[in-house]
């Protein structure tokens, strides 16, 4: 029949990639000087969505899993990006975990759509750009002068995020408050045990510039989290003990708030959903990252407008970052009007 065609379906492609970090990354329980990524694009009608995966090994996925688990996917089986729900549900009901592998599709096809309709996410989603937060800027664990050094180069930024649960805690608070005054936040990720220590430490802190602590102790001690954030002076946020959705509703009475992260909740779909539902249960809001190229962080920052903060430097960590995205301007997140997240390929992987 003249003139009709078959309508073309969505197109998956992925390639392994390793980011080099700038300064080996250390926090409680773990270093490392790489992270493996698994980038993906899909192609749909002459436009193509970038997407993501980072994979901390921390994490439990890697290369092969991911390449396992994408490979799998029939995403040619839709012909139409915009039934993002149909899509991104089979995508999740694939296969149980996986959530930074689908969390690659998810940003490549956010990325795809926000294309076709010529619009950064941030619009589509009706979020106003200039409510975006300044980014914080990660002091992993390490000797003093690499400290220091980390802490100049910091320079640029208004709050630092310093990683604490190792067995010199009070050193590295005194190291970089030789060098800055500038606020102060604290990962402890599950490294501190006792919540009388941890709140005895978490009055000190406060004394000294320090705005809020994530994660002070394992995630499993719900009730020592509530006693801690009854009784502290400064917030408390859930960070390994709030991974999807489904978790959110756990953290209230236990948290001050959240910090949600592509890479464990499946993408933007499901971190939209998250903020939505922590602001009506009264949480504080923040959106992470993990050591990610400017695609993931990118995609992250279209969200930013609705969080209290962010920790959105992963892609400043690295050195071979293949995207320009998102910029951060004294400080803070400032977004383009690129369509979909607002990314341009610099360095060519597929």
């Amino acid at each position: 029949m003249k003139g009709v065609y078959p309508k073309q379906g969505l197109k998956l492609t992925f390639e392994p990639y390793s980011l080099q970090l700038k300064h080996t990354f250390t926090l409680a329980g773990s270093s490392r000087t790489t992270t493996p990524v698994m980038l993906t694009k899909i192609e749909w009608e002459g436009l193509t969505g970038y997407g993501e995966a980072s994979m901390p090994p921390y994490l439990g996925e890697n290369p092969e899993t991911a390449a396992r688990f994408l490979s799998a996917l029939n995403l040619g089986q839709f012909s139409d990006p915009f039934r993002m729900e149909e899509i991104l549900t089979c995508v999740d009901e694939s296969a149980p975990g996986n959530t930074a592998a689908k969390a690659s599709v998810d940003i490549a096809l956010h990325d795809l759509t926000g294309k076709i309709l010529q619009q950064p996410w941030y619009k589509i989603w009706g979020l106003s750009p200039e409510n975006t937060p300044d980014t914080s800027f990660t002091i992993g664990i390490d000797k003093p002068d690499i400290i220091k050094q980390k802490t100049k180069e910091a320079a640029p930024y208004k709050l630092l995020k310093v990683k604490l649960g190792g067995p010199d805690d009070l050193k590295m608070i005194e190291t970089i408050r030789s060098v800055t005054d500038r606020p102060l936040c604290v990962d402890v990720n599950q490294g501190w045990n006792d919540r009388e220590q941890a709140l005895e430490m978490i009055h000190w802190l406060s004394e000294r510039g320090v705005q809020f602590i994530e994660q002070p102790l394992p995630k499993e001690q719900e009730e020592d989290h509530a006693w801690l954030t009854e009784y502290s002076p400064l917030p408390i946020i859930a960070d390994e003990a709030v991974q999807r959705l489904c978790d959110v509703q756990k953290t209230v009475g236990v948290y001050s708030g959240i910090n949600i992260k592509l890479m464990k909740c499946t993408g933007m779909r499901e971190a939209h959903k998250m903020i939505t539902l922590a602001r009506a249960n009264h949480l504080r809001v923040m959106i992470g990252c993990m050591t990610e190229t400017s695609c993931a962080v990118s995609a992250a920052a279209q969200l930013s407008p609705q969080a209290e903060w962010a920790d959105l430097d992963g892609n400043l960590l690295i050195s071979n970052d293949p995207f320009e995205g998102v910029k951060i301007v004294d400080g803070k997140i400032t977004l383009n009007d690129e369509p979909g997240i607002g990314i341009k390929e610099i360095r060519h992987i597929f």
